[in-house]
């Protein structure tokens, strides 16, 4: 045979393997073109379905993630069996706008009972939040860990939240009942070295990180290190936040928590039915009409709120520590942002004058905030949860999902308020001076007191002679 008769022979042979490929990859992918609408069939309800572009571009790693959500509990369709058998003549949409309604009126009507229970109550309420939303977060991670056997993942995780709680609750326990603690001898101790203290455990749980590295996951034990502190930075900080707001006087907790609530109930009512125009892609149910109308509503609604509160010593008293009651006290001469006071409005010719609390003002800024920004706390936690394939965090809340489903956007509320406050209303308070002076040894009291004497003395504040 001749080269030329070769190379004739060559290129006929080339193109028929090739169209023989072509078949073959064809069959091959013609069973995944046939299932496509099942999938998405199975998934049309979820905020959280990727286009077909993102499935094309799907990476190998993908596949622990898949593997993943179908382990996790999901809790938005998720409904009682006696609801489910008496809605089950609704459509899919009006049935879970029925359950999210019903869940909603109970999780309010408990709040109230919380804040019935007074601030301890509430605290405990925000510690246990605070936990169950750290093992919603940590679960996610959790199936990683049991995908690639891991070890010490969970265990890590769940200590380093008891060294965060132990150093952030007793910075509270030290700021506020620091006195009182410090009369208990076997209990000194623990406060003089509270923060030295809480490093040391910080420590011993480093030190176990390193020793429990594998070598052949370095990389997924780092970034599961990585989680573990963001959700500790999420949550713990967060929770510690709230405590400290409590105690500026529950009005501070309650109402910016009580607008998180209107926001969200108002944004899904608008949305549903009035929602015409996607708002983020992040969150492909979010509407304009949701996010305008819920905005407006929370407005409304932080205003005449306000109004009521600022009529109890209750709600507006910041919380203090009674040495001589031994119990925490509510009780108070309420300050200028709680008291009626007139303004005057003048635009050209015409002039008004009317009362009202400043701290309706200072409402305004919340709710301005909780309306705009507060939603970007959803709208984050909608991208984790698409990054993860899932629709909850859990399935704790009927119609809802998780704890965290609910807590996205309190959060970042919570530390805006915390910011506000430091920032704008915060003074120097005469019960947390005292405790500072109490905590010192008997010769540096006697010295500030002198010093102290000498300066009222200088300004004719009083007179001792």
């Amino acid at each position: 045979m001749s080269m030329a008769d070769g190379g004739a022979e060559l290129r006929r042979r080339l193109p028929a393997e090739g169209d023989t490929t072509a078949q073959q990859q064809q069959q091959h992918d013609s069973p995944k073109q046939q299932q496509q609408p099942q999938e998405c069939a199975t998934t049309e309800n979820s905020d959280h379905v990727d286009s077909e572009t993102e499935t094309e571009e799907r990476l190998p790693e993908e596949k622990y993630v898949e593997e993943m959500a179908k382990n996790l509990a999901q809790g938005t369709n998720k409904m009682p069996e006696v609801l489910g058998q008496a809605l089950s003549g609704l459509p899919d949409r009006w049935k879970n706008w029925v359950i999210r309604g019903i869940f909603t009126m109970i999780m309010i009507s408990g709040f109230c009972l919380i804040i019935y229970g007074g601030p301890l109550a509430l605290m405990v309420t925000a510690l246990a939040v605070q936990v169950k939303c750290f093992q919603e977060i940590i679960s996610i991670g959790y199936s990683v860990y049991r995908i690639h056997g891991l070890p010490w993942f969970r265990s890590l995780s769940w200590y380093f939240l008891l060294t965060s709680n132990y150093f952030f609750y007793g910075e509270n326990l030290v700021d506020y009942f620091g006195v009182a603690v410090s009369r208990v001898d076997s209990l000194r101790f623990l406060v003089k070295y509270h923060r030295f203290l809480s490093f040391c455990l910080y420590c011993i749980g480093f030190v176990w990180f390193v020793l429990s590295l594998v070598k052949k996951y370095y990389m997924k034990q780092f970034s599961l290190f990585a989680w573990t502190h963001v959700a500790l930075l999420i949550v713990v900080t967060q929770s510690y936040l709230i405590i400290q707001n409590i105690f500026e006087g529950l009005i501070w907790f309650i109402v910016p928590v009580s607008m998180i609530v209107c926001n969200d109930v108002m944004a899904y009512m608008f949305g549903f039915f009035f929602g015409r125009t996607p708002l983020i892609q992040l969150s492909p149910k979010k509407t304009w009409e949701g996010f305008i109308g819920g905005g407006f509503a929370t407005v409304v609604f932080g205003l005449l709120f306000s109004y009521v509160l600022c009529q109890f010593q209750f709600f507006v008293c910041p919380i203090e520590y009674s040495e001589a009651q031994g119990r925490m006290l509510i009780e108070c001469e309420p300050s200028y942002l709680f008291r009626p006071q007139e303004y005057n409005i003048t635009l050209f010719a015409f002039s008004k004058t009317f009362t009202m609390y400043p701290f309706m003002l200072h409402s305004l800024s919340m709710s301005i905030f909780s309306s705009v920004i507060g939603p970007f706390g959803g709208f984050f936690a909608s991208g984790f949860k698409r990054a993860f394939k899932i629709k909850d965090f859990g399935d704790m809340i009927p119609g809802h999902g998780g704890i965290m489903d609910r807590f996205d956007c309190q959060f970042l509320m919570a530390t805006f308020v915390n910011v506000y406050i430091s920032s704008f209303i915060r003074y120097a308070s005469p019960q947390k001076l005292l405790n500072m002076v109490y905590s010192l040894k008997p010769e540096e009291q006697l010295q500030l007191f002198n010093q102290l004497k000498d300066s009222l003395e200088e300004r004719n504040i009083i007179n001792l002679n």
